[in-house]
């Protein structure tokens, strides 16, 4: 686990909230991460579709930390913000932050950065800005 410090507060807006299931565990019962950077997959594309008014795709994931496990019934949170717009590709920053059941305190458990690309119905690039497809 990385070594990164927490503040206090999410930052950005919460965009996903969801609870991790037994299933979604590894062999030492902590969540797998690829289950996290699922969730914030997710809610990265949610908040570039609403930004870039269309579809997107993502095309890469950038300084992804994990900071502390995810345990099965904690409630998990993903909060999202515009860090950059570029001419067809956007970069949502997102920190994910999880609450135990047994504990009323929150925590950071990752942060990250991930890139779409803007897409047109046909699935090509298209310069955000451009006619957005009707969601």
């Amino acid at each position: 686990m990385s070594t990164v410090e927490t503040t206090s507060e999410p930052r950005g807006a919460m965009t996903i909230r969801t609870m991790p299931m037994p299933a979604d565990t590894n062999a030492a019962g902590d969540i797998f991460g690829g289950w996290v950077m699922s969730q914030m997959d997710i809610a990265g594309a949610i908040a570039a579709v609403e930004h870039v008014g269309g579809r997107v795709a993502t095309v890469a994931v950038e300084a992804m930390n994990f900071i502390a496990p995810v345990q099965v019934g904690d409630v998990f949170c993903v909060y999202t913000w515009v860090e950059r717009i570029g001419n067809t590709s956007i970069t949502i920053g997102m920190e994910a932050w999880t609450k135990s059941r047994h504990s009323p305190i929150r925590r950071k458990v990752t942060q990250g950065h991930f890139i779409y690309v803007a897409l047109t119905d046909e699935g090509q690039k298209r310069a955000i800005g451009d006619q957005p497809i009707n969601l």
